[in-house]
């Protein structure tokens, strides 16, 4: 069985280290974990590990946030992967830091890496796990505040946060959505 994981986030040195990246970050740490390595190829960097004897491939897209949509509908019928298969890693400004949301779908909310993952697919019934990066800005500040970098306080609680995120993205691979949030959702 497949699994396509995504990590939602931007190219480019200008964005790394940004909340916007967190997809990318917690998808980093899966796959170094995992002891495995992201290869870029057509639309993206892909990596591959096993558990539990599942597939992941793991996407991080290399079309910026805002086309995501077209490397993660490409990745899905390359690999012939089903909507019910699909776990979208975004951030999420409207829940607090290092809050971890999974939802089996959903509304974009906003969120323009969903919308166009919603938009190519045409349907909102995929997977998402949302890591709260906060609201923490000055009102109108809100593209700084999403593309700007981590405070030295988040900095120092972020790898035990990524650590939790792979463990929800094993979980959901592994026992399905509906068991995973019962149990993740709450930490």
């Amino acid at each position: 069985m497949k699994y396509l994981i995504v990590g939602l986030g931007n190219i480019g040195t200008e964005y790394a280290g940004t909340r916007h990246n967190i997809g990318f970050a917690v998808l980093d740490a899966l796959a170094e974990a995992s002891n495995t390595v992201f290869t870029t190829v057509r639309y993206g960097d892909v990596a591959q590990l096993k558990y539990k004897g599942r597939t992941l491939v793991l996407l991080k897209p290399s079309t910026y946030m805002n086309l995501s949509g077209k490397a993660v509908r490409y990745w899905m019928e390359a690999e012939k992967i089903p909507h019910e298969n699909l776990l979208v890693v975004s951030d999420d400004i409207a829940l607090p830091f290092g809050t971890l949301r999974l939802r089996p779908k959903g509304s974009a909310g906003g969120h323009n890496g969903l919308k166009s993952i919603t938009e190519l697919l045409s349907t909102e019934e995929y997977a998402r796990l949302r890591f709260g990066i906060g609201g923490d800005f000055p009102k109108g500040h809100q593209v700084e505040y999403v593309l700007g970098r981590w405070s030295d306080e988040e900095l120092r609680a972020l790898p035990e946060r990524l650590t939790l995120f792979g463990d929800a993205i094993r979980s959901f691979v592994a026992i399905g959505c509906e068991r995973t949030m019962n149990f993740f959702n709450k930490k």
